[in-house]
């Protein structure tokens, strides 16, 4: 090759390389201020335009296509700047994570915003149901799409929730690689959704949810953006397996502040409860009595707790209590039985304090249980006092001992006094026994529970002809009736069974007139007779409530007391104003009750029958006329005209 030729080469690629030089110039300046890809024709365009030489044409397009491919990586690393910021910035939001559901619509936005998608969202699996659901959405306006359950293998979702691996779509309507269901597709439609990427959030091998990116028109996802997605996915699973760690470890932490406020708790109700042990094993070294126990419980419990006897307590309360054996609530109060083998002794009951700790309520037992200890200690001692009772009680029924001063010292002993108005009671038990043990057993059970009640009463009680008998002094203003029938609740509460009881009419001077005791005894069985002849099982009533049988059952035959009780309103009227109602309501009867016959025998005018029988009706009663009053009524006149003679 000659010189010239070589410097002709030469020469050549000089000016093609300034040629290229000069055409890379406006690409350069289009890449500095990054202008969009369609800018990149223009020099080209406009060199043809002018009518530029061939060379200087090629090098722009050989220019352009450099530039393109600078700018196509420029944007690429771009794009994974801000996708590696974008996951930094998820990952720091992680590591801060004070909000699970704020995270997790972080990354939803940031996926949106990244991917160029219209909507974004998450599911996340429900073990419980065997399904998945939107938890996160981004883009969305459609509220039945929001609210999608998508079974395991249905739509999409389902299916990348099932095989744990990304699908993509570019039309959804068009794919039949997934199960189309009516409610998913209605919600998708609602959306208006066609391009849907989804991948799955993986905690170790189990999908826990899907992360979606989605389009409303044709779109294919490139491999970089699946990818991209998957990293989001990934931080997402990370940020629901941190936020389930922190729930686990407060409620681990709440869990163990709920048992340490639960021991410190016990711990100081454990102490109370070694109080309360000290306190009531103290009492009964140094012999303390019921309501000292009640007092010190008082104390421990920090509420009002007392003994009751059995007929002050509610019945319905008590005898659950003693029944299940454990205190038992009534109203605002707790009611623990004091109970010993099958005998209800009374109960402790605490005041006012509805809510009760079970701590608290087994101290409460275990008060009860004490307190019954104590009354079965204090009845063996006073058994000895009720063996002296029931001694000096035989005494009087059998007349054994006939000296006042020796029976007054006696009864003063004993706390009674036999120069007081008393009352004899004879009790006995209703229902017939199965065997002998049995009876024996429930015969004492009623001498135990009279023996107490005499006890209490400053009376007297013995066992006497397979039932008990009791002297209870009576209270002024009290009657043999009322006695009766309260010792009959009361024996019949504390053995559990019916208990009849009859009284005899009021005696006095027991110490000087030591038989008195035993015709009253005899008046009080007749009436028990007389009680269970009628079918009056577990009451009690003496001779008065009988009304003219009382005279047979009266062992005074008390004459007098009767009249009186029938009629006596009449007798005093009479005496009083001077009228003749006795009189009238004699003839009365004696013309077979007609105010017509009546008249004629008194020769008065009818019209002063029918009041003065008027004026009987509101002296004796309404019923005056009813047949059984009207037997008594005419008994009454009979017995007062013919004791009349003795009287003057």
């Amino acid at each position: 090759m000659s010189r010239d030729h070589v410097h002709s080469d030469q020469r050549s690629a000089t000016a093609a390389g300034a040629s290229l030089s000069s055409a890379e110039t406006p690409f350069l300046e289009l890449l500095a201020r990054g202008a969009s890809a369609e800018a990149y024709e223009q020099p080209a365009l406009l060199a043809r335009a002018e009518g530029r030489a061939t060379e200087q044409i090629v090098a722009l397009e050989q220019a352009k296509l450099l530039a393109l491919r600078v700018r196509s990586e420029l944007e690429g690393r771009r794009r994974r700047e801000a996708e590696l910021s974008a996951l930094f910035e998820t990952a720091h939001d992680l590591a801060g994570l004070r909000d699970l559901d704020a995270v997790l619509q972080a990354i939803v936005q940031r996926a949106r915003s990244l991917l160029g998608t219209e909507v974004a969202y998450l599911s996340l699996n429900d073990p419980a149901r065997g399904d998945t659901y939107m938890r996160v959405t981004e883009g969305s306006v459609a509220a039945r799409f929001q609210q999608l359950r998508l079974g395991m293998g249905e739509g999409l979702g389902g299916l990348v929730a099932q095989t744990a691996r990304p699908y993509v779509t570019d039309d959804y309507f068009k794919d039949d690689r997934f199960q189309h269901t009516l409610s998913i597709d209605a919600g998708v439609r609602d959306e208006g959704l066609v391009a849907i990427l989804g991948v799955p959030l993986m905690l170790g091998h189990h999908v826990i949810g899907v992360l979606f990116a989605a389009d409303r028109r044709a779109r294919v996802f490139e491999r970089e953006q699946i990818a991209l997605l998957g990293s989001f996915a990934a931080l997402a699973a990370a940020a629901i397996d941190t936020a389930n760690l922190l729930t686990e470890t407060r409620s681990a932490l709440a869990d163990l502040e709920r048992a340490n406020e639960i021991i410190r708790d016990r711990s100081g109700v454990i102490e109370r409860a070694s109080d309360v042990h000290d306190r009531l094993a103290q009492l009964v070294l140094h012999g303390g009595g019921v309501h000292d126990v009640a007092a010190a419980v008082s104390q421990v419990l920090a509420g009002a707790v007392e003994f009751t006897e059995v007929t002050a307590t509610p019945a319905q309360a008590l005898e659950a209590s003693r029944a299940e054996g454990h205190a038992v609530r009534h109203a605002d109060d707790w009611i623990a039985a004091v109970a010993a083998g099958g005998e209800l002794l009374g109960a402790l009951v605490l005041r006012g304090q509805p809510g009760l700790d079970p701590v608290d309520q087994r101290t409460l037992e275990r008060a009860a249980t004490v307190t019954s200890l104590l009354l079965l200690a204090r009845r063996s001692a006073a058994e000895a006092e009720q063996r002296v009772r029931g001694e000096l009680l035989d005494d009087l029924l059998d007349a054994r001992d006939r000296d006042p001063r020796l029976l007054r010292e006696r009864a003063a002993r004993l706390d009674a006094d036999l120069d007081a108005t008393h009352v004899v009671l004879a009790a006995r038990l209703d229902a017939a026994a199965a065997d002998a043990d049995q009876e024996a057993a429930a015969r004492r059970r009623l001498w135990s529970a009279a023996s107490h009640l005499a006890a209490t009463r400053h009376g007297l009680a013995a066992a006497r002809d397979g039932g008990t008998v009791l002297l209870l002094p009576l209270e002024p203003g009290d009657t043999a009736t009322a006695v009766a029938r309260r010792a009959a609740r009361h024996l019949g509460t504390a053995v559990h069974e019916a208990v009849s009881v009859g009284a005899s009419a009021p005696v006095e001077d027991l110490a000087a007139r030591p038989d008195t005791v035993t015709a009253a005894y005899e008046e009080s069985r007749r009436c028990l007779d007389a009680l269970r002849l009628l079918g009056r099982s577990g009451d009690g009533a003496a001779a008065e409530d009988f009304g003219f049988l009382g005279l047979l059952l009266a062992g005074d035959r008390d004459i007098a007391g009767f009249v009186d009780r029938t009629i006596g309103r009449l007798v005093a009227y009479d005496e009083r104003r001077g009228t003749d109602l006795l009189h009238t309501l004699d003839a009365y009867f004696a013309c077979g009750m007609s105010p017509a016959r009546t008249k004629d025998e008194l020769h008065v005018h009818v019209n002063t029958v029918a009041q003065r029988l008027e004026r009987v009706g509101r002296l004796l009663g309404a019923d005056w006329q009813s047949p059984a009053r009207v037997l008594e009524i005419q008994l009454a006149l009979r017995l007062r005209r013919l004791s009349a003679p003795a009287q003057r």
